[in-house]
């Protein structure tokens, strides 16, 4: 509860104080969210290129910042795909039996975390200056529809919506964070303007589901690997990828929802 009140009280402070406390927050979520991706993918014997991973992982995410800064041009974004494709260059010489499963974990993690948070830049300067109210107004709704489906699922829940993945989730839980999420989507529209209702209520339901579907997979990773959590960077909730599985499958959806309409 104490680790609960703390975290969101930092991340919340973070994002209001100013847009560099915001990078600096998420840039730490980064890195950490990638070193805990390949120390997952490690205990199962594979092996990652950490020091590759967590370059372009960084460099996604600074990139993008720097761009919507006005700060560089948009040429910049051209680095991402050399560095991307390092990785099989430098699996050459190295000495395993499954190197493009090395490949593949490296891009992965790189990518899973890395795109997601840099892309959150994109809600932060949807004006052109940086405004917090669409990223803390994200997260807002991912709690509200995590302790929806929480209560709901609790007290109505019969009918389950993946066991083969999370037993715990059902179709009632879901229908509630749906519902919680839309009421403080409503509430959001006529405290944080940077956003019409219609987007408000539309970024609600992007996140009712594909949030959702992060959790998921994220379970179905640890599943596959065979651990409870992703980490112990936070007692008592698991590591920063199990606190941050919904965010990072549902930005990228949010971002095109918000940018096309």
């Amino acid at each position: 509860m104490i680790v609960g009140v703390l975290g969101a009280t930092l991340f919340i402070g973070g994002i209001l104080y100013s847009e560099w406390t915001y990078f600096a927050l998420f840039l730490g979520l980064t890195l950490l969210g990638i070193l805990e991706f390949y120390r997952l993918v490690a205990a199962q014997g594979i092996k990652p290129h950490r020091g590759v991973g967590l370059t372009l992982g960084c460099l996604i995410y600074v990139s993008v910042f720097v761009v919507e800064k006005k700060f560089v041009a948009p040429e910049i974004l051209y680095l991402l795909p050399p560095t991307l494709f390092m990785v099989p260059v430098l699996e050459l010489y190295r000495k395993h039996a499954q190197p493009f499963t090395n490949i593949a974990f490296t891009m992965l993690g790189a990518l899973y975390i890395g795109v997601p948070f840099g892309l959150l830049h994109l809600l932060g300067y949807l004006q052109g200056d940086y405004s917090w109210q669409p990223i803390l107004g994200a997260l807002l709704l991912i709690w509200a529809s995590d302790t929806g489906a929480y209560a709901f699922g609790k007290s109505f829940g019969k009918h389950k919506l993946l066991p083969r993945v999370s037993p715990g989730k059902t179709w009632e839980g879901w229908a509630g964070g749906v519902l919680t999420a839309v009421g403080v989507a409503y509430v959001l529209s006529m405290f944080f303007p940077d956003l019409e209702l219609y987007q408000w209520i539309g970024t609600a339901i992007i996140i009712s589901v594909f949030g959702v579907l992060g959790d998921l997979v994220e379970s179905m990773l640890k599943r596959s690997l065979g651990v409870k959590d992703s980490g112990t960077l936070l007692p008592g909730h698991g590591g920063i990828l199990d606190r941050f599985d919904s965010l990072l499958l549902a930005i990228p959806f949010i971002v095109a929802f918000l940018k096309i309409f």
